[in-house]
């Protein structure tokens, strides 16, 4: 074999490569984080605040994992008031795990269940009002 078919080869073997390359990456999933992702982003600064305001209270807000469900404790500034907000477990490999529970409660402890079949890692977006004032809090939690 000289090497005129070498060089073929080699072009051949090349081509063939990228192409199978092009096949997978175009079956690849290339979701956004949210669909509105620009609009979120420009939002940012309301989070950064909410965060703050959050980090400025007594105590950090407690997140454990007992028997299925994921147990959040309020800091004792709450007690005795309406708590409103939303909690997102937002799976960040895949946008189906994700769940949103909005919640109302008067106590310091909220309990999410958990299903069973989601397994992973997750990022819990918990954002609450109390008497009109926003806080935001966000923490990774291994399922």
């Amino acid at each position: 074999m000289n090497w005129g078919y070498k060089l073929m080869f080699a072009y051949g073997a090349f081509v063939v490569g990228i192409v199978i390359l092009m096949v997978k990456a175009s079956g690849e999933n290339a979701d956004l984080v949210t669909p509105d992702y620009y609009s979120q982003e420009l939002k940012y600064q309301q989070k950064i605040d909410e965060s703050s305001r959050t980090a400025a209270l007594s105590e950090a807000v407690n997140c454990t994992i007992h028997d299925n469900q994921l147990e959040i404790l309020f800091p004792k500034e709450f007690t005795d008031k309406k708590i409103t907000g939303t909690a997102v477990l937002y799976c960040p490999s895949d946008k189906n795990k994700d769940i949103n529970l909005p919640f109302d409660i008067q106590q310091l402890l909220l309990k999410i269940e958990l299903p069973k079949k989601y397994k992973g890692l997750y990022e819990l977006h918990l954002s609450w009002e109390v008497a009109a004032v926003h806080y935001y809090y966000e923490k990774k939690i291994q399922l």
